[in-house]
C-alpha cells in the first residue's frame, strides 16, 4: 500500500452517508493527495456528506462511476462493503491500481496497540462496553472501526500509550487480511452465516472473519467464545482466552451460581451478580464476559468494569425497547439483519410475541428460524422480499398465524390490532433492510416513530 499519498491520485470509491467516506477523503487531502471522489448516488441524495467536504480540494464524481478513473488512478479507497467482482474494482486491478479502504488507511498508520471485536453478532455492544470500560481509567479512549465515526483524523493525536477499540467487519477483515494485519487483543463473539450477497459464499465470510485472527503474533491476545465450535478453533499464534456460559469452564470470563468471575494464570476475581447487569438476554451476557475478558487484559480495575455493567442499557435497535402502551411492550431489534440474530432476540423475550420481520435478501436460509418461532411467536408478520421465504420456512409451524403486509407502517398498525396486554410486539427482521431503506438504523427509527405516533 502507498504509505506516502503526497501528490498521487487517490479516488475514494463510496463517499456513503456514514462518515467513512467522509473520513477518508478529509484525510486524504490532508495528506496532500489529488483527491476524487465517486458515488453512484446522487448529490442531492449525499447532501450531508457533500456539504461535510465544503471547502476542501476534492473532485466530486457523483451519480455514477467511470472505468478511465478507477484505471487512472494511483490508489483507489473503497467503501469495505463494495464486492470484489464490481467491474470498477477489477478494473483497477487490471491496471495495477492498489485497492485499500479507510480502516485499511488507519491501521497502518495507527501508532497504538488496537482493540480488535468482529463477530456475526454482538461485536457492537461488545465494542461500545469495551470503549466505556477503559474509557473509565483513560479518556482518550477511542472507539471508532464499523461504529462511529472515521479515526483517520484523529491520527496526529493517538500516541503508543491510546486506547483504541475497533469494530471490525467481514468486509473489513476480509482487505485487512491482504495487508497483512490482526489486532493486539482480538474479541470473536460468534459466527454464523451472513453477508454470502456481498461475499459470494459461506466460505469467503468465513475467511474474512478468521483473519481477525490468523495474524496475531505470540504477544498477541485471542479472546474468543468457547461455546461456539466454530470460532473456538480458528487459527492464530495469539494466546488464547476463553468466555463462556456453560457450567465447568472457570478460564477467562465465565459465570457460576448467578456471579460473573475472571480468571487468569490461577487467580479468580469476581466482578458482580449477573442480576446487576442493565443489559438483557442470555447473547449479551456473553457479550459482557468477552468485554470484562477484554478489559482485564488491558488493566482497567475490577471496580470500574462493574460500573459500566451496572449502566450500559445498550446500543439503539438491539432489543431496544421504544414504548409501552396499553401494557404492550414494543422493542426495536433492526439490527437483526440475520436469521441467527432474531433467534437471539426471540430468546431474550418473555412468553408468545408478535414478530415483525422481512426485508432484503442476503441470500440466507431461514430454516433455522422455524424452531425459534414455533416457540416464541403467537403472530408473525412479514414484508419484504424475504416474506415468502421466512412463511415457506414456518409455514408448517401450526400455531404461529401469519400475516403479510407491504411496508412497516401496516405492520405496526396490524400488530397493535392483535396485541394483548403484557405481550410484546418485537421488530426482528432476519433480514437487511434495502429493499425499503437505506439501513437498518433506518428502519429502527421509522419503526420507533411509528410506535410513537400510538
Amino acid at each position: 500500500m502507498l504509505l506516502d499519498l503526497k501528490g498521487k491520485r487517490v479516488l475514494v470509491m463510496g463517499l456513503g452517508l456514514f462518515g467513512g467516506g467522509v473520513g477518508a477523503a478529509r484525510f486524504l487531502v490532508r495528506e496532500g493527495a489529488e483527491v476524487t471522489v465517486t458515488d453512484l448516488r446522487s448529490e442531492d441524495e449525499l447532501a450531508s456528506s457533500v456539504q461535510a467536504l465544503d471547502g476542501l480540494c476534492i473532485t466530486l464524481k457523483l451519480g455514477g462511476h467511470d472505468e478511465v478513473d478507477f484505471r487512472q488512478a494511483d490508489l483507489v479507497v473503497a467503501n469495505p462493503a463494495v464486492p470484489r467482482t464490481s467491474p470498477f474494482l477489477m478494473a483497477a486491478e487490471e491496471a495495477g491500481v492498489p485497492i485499500t479502504t479507510e480502516i485499511c488507511l488507519f491501521v497502518t498508520r495507527c501508532p497504538s496497540k488496537i482493540i480488535g471485536v468482529t463477530g456475526s453478532s454482538g461485536k457492537t455492544t461488545t465494542t461500545t462496553l469495551i470503549g466505556e470500560m477503559l474509557k473509565r481509567v483513560d479518556a482518550r479512549t477511542l472507539v471508532g472501526g464499523n461504529i462511529g465515526r472515521s479515526l483517520l483524523n484523529d491520527l496526529d493525536g493517538i500516541t503508543p500509550d491510546v486506547p483504541v477499540v475497533l469494530e471490525l467487519s467481514s468486509f473489513q477483515l476480509d482487505r485487512l487480511g491482504e495487508l497483512p494485519w490482526s489486532p493486539y487483543i482480538a474479541v470473536v463473539t460468534n459466527f454464523a452465516p451472513n453477508h454470502i450477497d456481498v461475499h459470494g459464499s459461506l466460505g469467503a465470510y468465513l475467511n474474512a472473519k478468521k483473519s481477525i485472527l490468523a495474524h496475531q503474533t505470540v504477544n498477541d491476545l485471542a479472546i474468543v467464545n468457547a461455546d461456539d465450535p466454530e470460532v473456538f478453533d480458528w487459527q492464530g499464534a495469539g494466546q488464547r482466552i476463553p468466555f463462556s456460559l456453560a457450567e465447568g469452564c472457570e478460564r477467562g470470563g465465565f459465570v457460576r451460581e448467578g456471579m460473573i468471575y475472571y480468571a487468569m494464570n490461577g487467580d479468580v476475581q469476581t466482578i458482580c451478580a449477573v442480576e446487576a447487569l442493565q443489559l438483557i438476554g442470555r447473547h449479551n451476557l456473553a457479550n459482557a464476559l468477552a468485554a470484562v475478558g477484554a478489559a482485564m487484559l488491558w488493566g482497567v480495575p475490577p471496580p470500574d468494569i462493574v460500573a459500566v455493567l451496572q449502566s450500559f442499557t445498550g446500543v439503539p435497535h438491539r432489543l431496544e425497547r421504544v414504548a409501552v402502551i396499553d401494557g404492550v411492550v414494543y422493542v426495536n431489534d433492526s439490527i437483526a439483519t440475520s436469521p441467527d440474530r432474531t433467534c437471539v432476540a426471540l430468546e431474550a423475550v418473555d412468553g408468545k410475541c408478535i414478530l415483525i420481520a422481512g426485508g432484503y435478501d442476503k441470500q440466507i436460509p431461514f430454516d433455522g428460524l422455524a424452531d425459534a418461532i414455533a416457540h416464541h411467536v403467537q403472530h408473525l408478520i412479514l414484508m419484504g422480499q424475504t416474506a415468502p421465504a421466512i412463511a415457506n420456512a414456518v409455514s408448517d409451524t401450526a400455531q404461529t398465524k401469519i400475516h403479510f403486509v407491504t411496508d412497516l407502517s401496516q405492520a405496526v398498525t396490524l400488530a397493535r390490532n392483535l396485541a394483548v396486554p403484557k405481550q410484546t410486539v418485537l421488530l426482528s427482521p432476519a433480514s437487511a433492510s434495502y429493499d425499503q431503506y437505506l439501513n437498518f438504523e433506518q428502519r429502527g427509527e421509522h419503526f420507533k416513530s411509528l410506535v410513537q405516533a400510538l
